[in-house]
């Protein structure tokens, strides 16, 4: 406990803040959360410590306010670790919980807007019906015109003319803090197996013991994972601890909500970017009051303020989704494992495809393994064959009356898709590539189509009609002839769009349907698609990863993968893992019900390792395969990396300071550090780009090398740095 007019320390929500002194007004512990001012303007922040003396008396400010709310020892211990970890500032790593400004502060007044679901029906246009899944994804709680651009991404006017025609109704102009706090029960609907209750025995033993442990629930698609964490969520939970279920945004489902709801009696409080202001303001203070104590988040969500936190459950562990890349850069499992260790309670991971990093914290015994082998209610796992398009070239098709153009589906791959469409059950054709067209081109001179602001080629979409730049969304008309030469302009390789449209020639009575990040803009536009699978309404989906994972359709009996050499030769050393990953997740979806599935994968490489494991079914042989590679390159985990990412909109600027950065460069035993070199995209958003690579052993502390260059440098207003370690990109 700090007395009044002691000098504390106190750090604030920003990136370069290490804390600052200031004059305690009354009683104060170490954590609690604070209201002081910065050149006069007010700031949210916790105390951290005593201070440290620097300024005269006379200059020190006085703290205008105590809240009765505080973070633990091991939180700020958290906050410090993480800090050193992801060489963010602590002020950074604050930032990240002190997320929702108006926690603090009373409700705004401010006008509200309801859907009017009794309007007349009238014409719905895509950025309206964005509107109506906004609401209907907030169970069409009143929101701020603010909250509904924010959400359903449309513009103002959007929203002003759904005003103007009372599509939207005012409501009351004054914002009331609501509680939702849910009572929870096991509902004793689930009957486990004997693997799954050997696992959720072992996970109960260890949250009963207390203390720090991590399990890997290792099992295979359709294995009934989720029934078996959430045993492990109820046992926390009985036992007067809160809870957290961290999953990728893609899984947070209907279908996952109604499991939840089954189970517990409830539906779960749900924490993800799409909330509006009051719902975000209302979870943040519940779980700080300690009222809220089961969540269902994304990644951020283990950055609220958990009061008496108990277990964290990682679904899908392996997913790149929990790597944070836009407000520092982190990885979501490892830091509520750092969270889970300094706190003293147990972490579950789980995954049908566990990323190779923590396989190797398992074999060095770091993690215990949980295995389930066997699908749930005896599903058989679905036969994955592939098709070599050396030997069965897809036939071309017709687009209209006057035109043939090249396919992309084999002979054999459409035979399977009319059997299946016969016998009434479902196709989902996966190629996780956007757009009609990804190559635009000269067929004369060779001019590509490519991005005044980045350095990407353009890709054409076919439903808007343009060319889009997959970096930063411009987009431009596509062009009758070469700029360059007024050559002829053609369109290479295939996208879900012209996947699309070669399904409707081939199989003109088929209902399709297409899902990527272009389509499914909208919570509610991907719960339609799902529901409308589910009731049978559809016969083939063509789709990108979104379709990968946390889905379940009992009809579904034939995955194909158009292109499964996409990702196998990339230039980052994790693209054999991610491919593997991918591509097993897909298949995964396959005869999930009571009739056995089929996956056939096209490709020019039948023979490469990542598909013969795939399907042999033999996962763990290619993971100890990629892993010896790994090991002999030094690469994660085995190997430690940092990027050093160096960004600045003039070009000789930036390469004069990467030049002044090689120049500063320290020596260390152990540790190399390479560059600089141009980014692999060399310009996003007109920023040009360098990158260095900091590399070591397994053993090596990079982090204090990489700590010491940026000290001896001084970074241009015009310049900036981004640090990333064990980096996920490497564009």
């Amino acid at each position: 406990m700090f007395k009044s007019g002691t000098i504390v320390k106190v750090l604030l929500p920003n990136v370069v803040n290490f804390g600052y002194d200031y004059r305690l007004e009354s009683d104060a512990e170490l954590g609690a959360f604070v209201r002081v001012r910065v050149m006069n303007r007010p700031y949210i922040g916790v105390i951290w410590g005593v201070g440290d003396g620097t300024l005269a008396p006379e200059k020190i400010k006085p703290v205008d306010r105590v809240f009765p709310w505080k973070m633990s020892i091991a939180d700020l211990q958290w906050i410090q670790k993480m800090s050193e970890w992801t060489l963010m500032a602590p002020g950074a790593v604050l930032r990240l919980i002190i997320n929702v400004q108006d926690a603090f502060t009373e409700p705004k007044t401010e006008q509200l807007y309801a859907y009017n679901f009794d309007m007349p029906k009238t014409k719905m246009t895509e950025n309206r019906q964005m509107v109506l899944d906004a609401f209907e994804l907030n169970d069409n709680e009143p929101m701020s015109v603010t909250d509904i651009q924010n959400i359903a991404r449309v513009g103002p006017s959007v929203v002003k003319t759904m005003i103007a025609r009372e599509m939207l109704r005012p409501v009351a102009m004054r914002a009331v803090e609501k509680s939702f706090v849910y009572e929870y029960h096991d509902m004793g609907n689930i009957e486990l197996n004997d693997e799954q209750r050997a696992a959720a025995d072992k996970i109960a033993m260890d949250i009963a013991n207390g203390g720090f442990s991590v399990n890997l629930l290792d099992g295979i698609t359709g294995s009934g994972k989720t029934q078996v964490y959430f045993d492990a969520v109820w046992r926390a939970y009985s036992a007067g601890r809160s809870v957290l279920l961290m999953m990728p945004e893609i899984a947070l489902t209907t279908q996952f909500i109604k499991r939840f709801e089954s189970r517990f009696g409830a539906p779960p409080i749900v924490w993800h970017s799409n909330l509006t202001t009051a719902r975000r303001r209302e979870i943040w203070r519940g779980i700080m009051r300690g009222e809220i104590r089961m969540v269902v988040g994304t990644r951020s969500a283990l950055f609220l303020p958990w009061q008496n936190l108990g277990l964290v459950v990682v679904d899908e562990e392996h997913d790149s989704s929990y790597k944070q890349e836009d407000m520092g850069n982190y990885h979501g499992r490892d830091m509520a494992i750092l969270r889970a260790k300094l706190a003293g309670f147990p972490v579950v991971l789980a995954s049908a495809t566990p990323s190779e990093e923590t396989m190797h914290n398992v074999e060095r015994g770091r993690f215990g393994r949980l295995v389930l082998r066997s699908r749930y209610g005896g599903a058989e796992l679905p036969k994955i064959e592939t098709i070599d398009l050396r030997e069965h070239r897809p036939d071309e098709y017709r687009v209209d009356s006057d035109n043939m153009s090249t396919g992309t589906l084999s002979p054999i791959l459409c035979a399977e898709i009319e059997r299946t469409i016969a016998a009434h059950h479902q196709v989902i054709l996966f190629i996780n590539r956007r757009g009609f067209a990804p190559i635009v081109q000269c067929k004369k001179c060779g001019w590509v189509a490519t991005c005044p602001d980045c350095s990407v080629g353009m890709t054409y979409h076919k439903r808007i009609g343009k060319l889009l730049c997959h970096m930063c969304g411009r987009t431009m008309s596509l062009p009758n002839v070469c700029p360059d030469c007024g050559g002829d302009v053609s369109m290479r390789g295939a996208g879900l769009e012209k996947i699309e449209e070669e399904v409707k020639s081939r199989f003109p009575a088929a209902r399709t349907a297409i899902v990527s990040s272009d389509t499914m803009m909208s919570h509610g536009a991907l719960e339609r698609l799902v529901a409308r699978m589910e009731s049978g309404e559809l016969d083939v989906i063509i789709g990108t990863q979104i379709l990968a994972k946390g889905h379940h359709f009992p009809n579904l009996t034939l995955v194909g993968v158009v292109d499964a050499d996409m990702g196998l030769f990339g230039t980052d050393f994790r693209c054999a893992e991610h491919t593997f990953q991918q591509l097993f997740q897909v298949a995964g979806r396959a005869g999930r019900g009571k009739i056995p599935g089929r996956v056939l994968l096209q490709t020019y490489n039948p023979s490469h390792p990542v598909l013969s494991a795939i399907c042999s079914g033999d996962r763990d042989a290619f993971l100890r395969t990629d892993m010896d590679a790994r090991r002999a390159a030094k690469m994660p985990p085995f190997g430690s990396l940092i990027a050093v990412v160096i960004e600045c909109k003039n070009e000789s600027v930036l390469k004069q300071f990467c030049d002044e950065m090689a120049r500063a460069a320290p020596k260390a035993n152990g540790a190399r550090i390479m560059g600089p070199v141009m980014a692999q995209i060399y310009v996003a958003r007109n920023w040009y780009r360098m990158r260095f690579l900091v590399s070591g052993d397994a053993r090596a502390h990079l982090q204090p090398l990489v700590r010491l260059w940026m000290s001896r440098i001084h970074v241009p207003a015009n310049v900036r740095i981004k640090l990333d370690v064990n980096p996920m990109n490497f564009m």
